[in-house]
């Protein structure tokens, strides 16, 4: 995009021939936390967190950033300029950068509160799928459920997102389990950006077609269910533009990494970028990931150290999915090994019907960080800009000029208390591309 190639000068803001635009000065804030310089990888301290005492920020009326730094020097250098108008803050407020939840799969309809019952008296998720529960219950409710339906549903939970501090959320397809159905699944996601009730949250459609071979596709290999997909589906988004990310279930109840290859494959040639669902009972598909050169892979409760070190030496993100344990019941993926080996490490809410029926991104980072013991900046950095990265996004998950002004601000003096509180904390205000949304 045009405005994220402003030259800057020295300082690191924008040019002069930048400004042409309206400029908002929004500030003082008791602490404004940019993570300007943080590494991508590895483990991170409180000084990554880039922290501002007192500090300030100017956008622009296109959405991005123009400088970040001490609200009276941000206030001296722009006085007198007729393009820059004033924003007070209305209270002791800290601000950080919006959060990014990079794996969800909230377009669905119906409930799993059955197999959530079963799974407490002893069941296991790949117990209840081979009975005939899990995936495909939620497939058949989602299939028989009208377009209004699944939409008017989706929005709910996207303004559930968005008031919990959520500017940017991965979609999955992934419940119809046909062509014609994951295409609809797709189209529908593709109505959201003419919604303007959803102006404050930016979706990234994600093609989980390959989420199981449903009993009713007639096909009874596997691999003749991801050759329909690769020959039928994925060409189809790719012409209508409905989504340039795909995924794989790697699993014994689902796709074996011999199959997850090849559809990769295909998926690749047709210019989709990768995510994997990895390692969550069974290892291997980390490595998979890295070999295919995905910008992801999910899960990982299961991944090994030879996984870790292939995550640790590559560009995939390992993305790690704390409501699945939660729902589970089962371990946490091993969050602390993944960073101190030197991964990218980003933290989703994994917010489906089945295994993760939560949602709420920072309960879960909370909870993952006491349980994980990741300090403050790690766990904040995998919701924001390593988040990003899991969804090859390199604009947004900072405070800092040329960056987009996915913001928000919450009513504290230390951001320390935001993860204190467990995910009891929501932000007075969001700003989506410097368009404010008061809570």
């Amino acid at each position: 995009m045009d405005q994220l190639n402003h030259k800057k000068d020295a300082s690191g803001h924008l040019s002069a021939s930048a400004l042409s635009q309206a400029l908002l000065l929004i500030g003082p804030f008791r602490e404004v936390v940019t993570f300007k310089e943080a590494p991508l990888a590895g483990p991170l301290s409180e000084n990554d967190l880039g922290i501002i005492k007192e500090g300030g920020i100017v956008v622009d009326s296109s959405g991005v950033i123009v400088a970040t730094g001490l609200f009276t020097a941000l206030q001296e250098m722009y006085k007198g300029r007729s393009d820059c108008k004033y924003c007070p803050t209305t209270a002791d407020q800290v601000l950080l950068p919006g959060f990014i939840d990079a794996h969800t799969h909230i377009l669905f309809a119906g409930s799993r509160a059955r197999d959530y019952s079963l799974r407490l008296a002893g069941k296991s998720y790949l117990q209840i799928a081979q009975s005939g529960g899990g995936i495909m219950e939620t497939v058949r409710a989602t299939r028989q459920a009208a377009d209004t339906a699944l939409l008017n549903a989706l929005q709910q939970r996207l303004i559930k997102l968005q008031g919990a501090g959520v500017t940017t959320v991965e979609v999955k397809s992934g419940y119809g389990l046909s062509v014609s159905q994951e295409l609809r699944m797709l189209r529908l996601l593709k109505t959201l950006s003419h919604m303007p009730e959803l102006d404050f949250m930016e979706v990234v459609p994600t093609c989980l077609a390959a989420h199981i071979n449903p009993p009713d596709s007639g096909l009874v290999k596997n691999s003749d269910y991801l050759k329909e997909l690769s020959l039928d589906l994925l060409p189809q988004i790719k012409a209508e533009g409905l989504a340039k990310r795909v995924d794989i279930f790697v699993e014994d109840t689902a796709f074996t990494l011999r199959e997850a290859r090849t559809y990769l494959g295909c998926a690749k040639a047709l210019g989709f970028d990768l995510t994997v669902h990895a390692d969550q009972f069974t290892p291997g598909a980390a490595q998979l990931a890295v070999e295919m050169k995905a910008v992801s892979a999910d899960h990982l409760e299961a991944v090994t150290q030879k996984g870790i070190e292939a995550l640790a030496d590559s560009k995939t993100v390992a993305t790690v999915l704390p409501g699945a344990s939660l729902g589970l019941g089962i371990p946490m993926a091993p969050a602390r090994k993944l960073l101190d080996a030197g991964c990218i490490l980003a933290l989703a809410s994994d917010w489906n019907p089945g295994s993760a029926p939560m949602g709420d991104l920072l309960t879960q980072a909370s909870l993952m960080g006491a349980y994980q013991q990741l300090n403050m900046a790690e766990t904040l950095a995998a919701i924001t800009f390593r988040a990003a990265a899991a969804l090859g996004l390199t604009d947004r998950g900072r405070l800092k000029a040329g960056l987009f002004a996915d913001m928000q601000a919450y009513n504290v003096k230390d951001y320390r208390e935001i993860l204190y509180h467990q995910g009891q904390l929501r932000p007075a205000i969001i700003w989506k591309k410097s368009k404010p949304y008061d809570q």
